[in-house]
């Protein structure tokens, strides 16, 4: 989900930090999926180049910038394999609890493409309703294109929370009352706590379920 925006020289280092922190994680976070599947190194990397990289693509084709843009990250594709790479060669008794290693570096990931994308829309003076959806699209939906390639139900629509603390990230960015750096890595970790106390917990939104009379 990670991507370079034309005409964001202005941008600080903030969002340098995300982006790379965001890519190791949600690239971390796709190769576990794919060796909880038992796929081949080549379906490895696949699924998490996708999930380091899909959310910004969505996100990028809703508000009009050109897909083309995404190829212009060798620096982040770069990034992104080393880090497969290095996971995938760890001996397995040292990830044997990956399972939690995989939602520790999902709630990492999350948060920080969360606050890139809100980043993005308030640089382009959006409205805050956008500014909140970029933030869910860029947070949430590398990992729900993983999701949906693994064959499995997207985090962000079970009964668990998850997008909704990507939107509150985007909803405090949106308001622009809070500006600087510091600001931007104390939403950071407190996002990236909320969401792991939320699996943690169990916490949840009211659900319903309703059966259809055959």
């Amino acid at each position: 989900m990670a991507i370079v925006l034309v005409g964001l020289g202005e941008m600080n280092m903030a969002w340098e930090v995300f982006s790379v922190i965001g890519t190791i994680a949600f690239a971390i976070s796709g190769a576990i999926v794919a060796m909880e599947e038992e796929y081949d190194l080549f379906g490895v990397y696949i699924l998490g180049i996708v999930t380091a990289f899909g959310g910004g693509a969505i996100r990028n084709i809703l508000i009009g910038l050109p897909v083309s843009t995404l190829w212009n990250q060798e620096m982040m594709f770069q990034i992104a394999l080393a880090a497969i790479t290095i996971f995938f060669l760890i001996p397995h008794h040292f990830i044997k609890h990956w399972n939690r290693w995989g939602n520790v570096t999902d709630a990492i990931g999350l948060s920080a493409f969360a606050i890139q994308g809100g980043m993005y829309a308030v640089h382009l003076d959006l409205p805050l309703a956008a500014v909140i959806v970029a933030a869910v699209l860029t947070g949430a939906g590398g990992g729900v294109v993983r999701d949906l390639l693994a064959g499995r139900k997207p985090i962000v629509l079970r009964h668990e929370i998850y997008g909704v603390w990507a939107a509150c990230a985007g909803f405090l960015l949106g308001l622009e009352i809070f500006k600087g750096d510091i600001f931007l890595y104390i939403l950071f970790v407190l996002i990236t706590a909320f969401r792991i106390l939320s699996y943690t917990k169990g916490w949840g939104l009211p659900s319903k379920k309703i059966s259809i009379a055959k």
